[in-house]
């Protein structure tokens, strides 16, 4: 049995040369050569060694056959650890009776799952592979090029895998960095076994449940030398992963949803990981100017989700508020016009073009395991509900300055705070789990109303610019809908800008 412990990047096909050149060129690089794999994925009509987290294949290269099961393992930040069994055989279909039979559930009857294996799909592609000596570790590198083949259909596969051969984790991030900062590469959550299954059908669309509150650690045997510095790390792990495994989830959601009203609510989502992210390293002192310039570089990028949600709010959920005009057939061509020229389809590759999308992820990941081994002790002056009461009233101080009780705000002010008033959300869902529910919810709920009137404004503002460019005049009658709406806003401010706060 081996424990394989290794990083997963994904890349554009586009890019391979580049990333041959850069593995080629690294400091003591000893090319391993080229050879076609052939794999195929074997399981039971009712996909029982998958319900038991176990991944099963056959494997031919050369003249050389094996099966391999994969069990249950687990992927923290971006680093997938998971115990693999190999034998050799000379069949093209896996025995399961060569495996130890310490590996499977207690009562499980193995001649029954034998009985009902059948190949699901196919991987086949060429691996390139290096042995990299780096910080008294070594590492394998293998490129891998090829497709993914189920019932007829076909998935590009462009990956690049570190595999820790002998030292010390933290080797893998510094070897992945150095080729990031070259070539554009992003990380890789699905298994090639999990995009199979998919392409498949065995398996359900990627789904991700909206996230209320985040699941912060119970103190549960603190050291009770380091009480803080115990409950602020494992707080600062547990915001971070979720995060970022978030983050890598909603981008394969995003490739897989073809609605585009439903695609802009996860550009959505995914974008407030990003902010939460940020926040995080914020409110814990680490981010350095480096990072913070990560972010400023990706950010930006994503403006383009106000305008875009819209549009496809006017076209999908919004649409009677366009199709009440008498020139409804007009408009909702212009405003499938302007969305046209958003390239939606294209926004997602744009980004993973850009050498500085994989290396914010990866740096947060270095960051993760540098927090796991201890090299980053987290100052412990506070703790955690201090450290949480603190993020929450400086969070809040921002929003009192720029939506102050005595001053009337307007549409333009209210979405020029659009952004602030995510965070500040975003702040109070982060540490939400802390506080007593009912006075929480209160205080949150008038706040998230806001949210939504500010989105139903900007729907405004943006037929109204689609309209005067067909030169069509509907000023007052958005305007009045426009007072209506900020009428509640405001008094629904007022309401919430004089509550107790929670914290």
């Amino acid at each position: 049995m081996n424990a394989e412990i290794e990083l997963k990047l994904f890349f554009l096909p586009q890019y391979q040369e580049s990333l041959i050149n850069k593995l080629d060129s690294l400091d003591s690089s000893v090319p391993q050569g080229k050879r076609r794999l052939a794999n195929g994925y074997f399981d039971t009509p009712d996909l029982q060694l998958r319900r038991w987290d176990m991944g099963l294949r056959v494997r031919g290269y050369d003249e050389h056959k094996e099966q391999t099961i994969k069990t249950a393992g687990q992927v923290v930040g971006g680093i997938h650890s998971r115990p693999e069994y190999n034998v050799t055989i000379q069949a093209d279909s896996p025995d399961l009776s060569l495996f130890p039979a310490t590996i499977w559930p207690a009562a499980a009857d193995i001649a029954a799952v034998q009985a009902q294996l059948s190949c699901v799909f196919h991987t086949d592609f060429y691996r390139r592979t290096w042995h990299v000596e780096i910080d008294k570790s070594v590492i394998e590198v293998a490129l891998d090029i090829g497709e993914i083949t189920a019932n007829g259909q076909h998935e590009a596969l462009c990956e690049l895998e570190f595999e820790l051969l002998s030292g010390d984790t933290q080797a893998l991030l510094t070897l992945a960095l150095q080729v990031a900062n070259a070539v554009p590469v992003r990380l890789g959550k699905a298994s090639k076994a999990q995009r199979g299954y998919r392409l498949a059908g065995k398996q359900k669309p990627l789904a991700l449940s909206a996230l209320e509150f985040l699941p912060l650690p119970t103190p549960v045997d603190m050291n009770l030398h380091q009480p803080h510095q115990q409950e602020l790390t494992a707080t600062c792990q547990v915001l971070l992963e979720t995060a970022l495994e978030r983050w890598q989830l909603l981008e394969g959601m995003i490739t897989e949803e073809v609605d585009n009203e439903a695609c802009i609510a996860l550009w959505w989502r995914m974008r407030a990981c990003i902010r939460l992210l940020r926040m995080t390293l914020t409110q814990f002192d680490l981010l350095d100017t480096i990072l913070a310039q990560r972010f400023m570089d990706i950010e930006p990028q994503l403006d383009f989700i106000e305008n875009a949600q819209s549009l496809t709010a006017l076209l999908g959920s919004q649409k009677a508020l366009v199709n009440r005009l008498t020139e409804s057939r007009t408009l909702a061509l212009q405003l499938r016009a302007q969305l046209d020229e958003l390239k939606l389809s294209e926004q997602l590759a744009s980004l993973w073009r850009q050498v500085e999308y994989g290396q914010l992820q990866l740096a947060i990941v270095d960051i993760l395991l540098n927090i796991s081994a201890g090299n980053i002790p987290l100052n412990d002056e506070l703790g955690l509900q201090q450290h949480a009461d603190r993020a929450q009233q400086a969070s809040w101080q921002a929003v009192l300055d720029a939506m102050p009780l005595d001053k009337a705000l307007e549409g333009d002010d209210y979405l020029g705070c659009a952004r602030l008033l995510d965070e500040s959300i975003q702040v109070g869902q982060a540490y939400g789990s802390l506080y007593e529910a009912k006075s929480r919810d209160a205080f949150r709920a008038p706040w998230q109303d806001i949210v939504l009137g500010i989105k139903t404004l900007a729907c405004y503002h943006t037929l109204n610019g689609a309209a005067q460019q067909l030169r069509m005049d509907l000023t007052e009658w958005l305007e009045d809908k426009q007072q209506s709406l900020l009428f509640a806003m405001e008094s629904s401010r007022q309401n919430a800008l004089q509550q107790t706060v929670y914290w």
